[in-house]
């Protein structure tokens, strides 16, 4: 779809519950700082969405959150450089992001992980680096001294176009791999079977977050 800021991938989902937005685009060929954030927060706005799920894969700096675990972000710290971040490039408009995740979100998604028998950890601060490349040992040991729990290159600006639109925004997060320094490498094809495998109960979780939005309680 065509928006004001280039154009969107949106596929539409059968039942026309949701819309699934691929980030990196149809074949996953974009890299994170080449993504059109604003184009995709854009063409959510014009299909009337008002709630953002979006998922990403991350790099877990907590100990307790453990490869193959699944959490939820309430927090976020920066660390992109050359970046779209805003929509308001022409006026001034200070927005809000004292709390930038929507608690009433990341609610019904515990909600519905506990009548799914998922295990699923709140209150994690997203580190999103600029990318594409890994973080070194260095970087990490900082994310972590000034409070990250897990690092990822996606979730920023997303999170902070969809709060200038006033959409409600959650991030369930996976973790793929410990983050670098934590493991002898990081590698691509670690983080792609971890997603793999953690896949389906994503998706579940999802889905059963969209049926209790729209009051279909299992």
């Amino acid at each position: 779809m065509s928006t004001p800021f280039g154009r969107a991938t949106v596929f539409v989902q059968p039942e026309g519950d949701y819309f699934v937005v691929p980030r990196h685009g149809a074949t996953h060929a974009t890299p994170p700082h080449g993504i059109n954030y604003r184009a995709n927060i854009a063409g959510v706005e014009q299909l009337g969405a008002g709630e953002v799920i979006a998922t990403s894969a991350v790099g877990s700096m907590n100990r307790e959150f453990r490869v193959g675990k699944i959490g939820l972000a309430d927090q976020f710290l920066d660390f992109t450089k050359a970046r779209h971040t805003t929509f308001f490039e022409m006026e001034v408009v200070h927005t809000d992001m004292t709390h930038p995740y929507s608690g009433r979100l990341n609610g019904e998604l515990l909600s519905a992980a506990e009548r799914l028998g998922l295990k699923v950890r709140p209150g994690l601060v997203y580190v999103c680096a600029e990318g594409p490349r890994f973080e070194t040992a260095a970087e990490i040991r900082m994310y972590k001294a000034l409070g990250g729990d897990v690092v990822g290159m996606t979730g920023v600006p997303e999170v902070v176009l969809a709060n200038e639109k006033r959409l409600e925004y959650a991030s369930v997060l996976i973790a793929t791999n410990w983050a670098a320094g934590m493991q002898a490498k990081v590698s691509q094809e670690e983080v792609l079977e971890v997603m793999r495998s953690t896949g389906s109960a994503v998706k579940r979780l999802i889905e059963a977050t969209v049926r209790a939005l729209k009051g279909e309680r299992e």
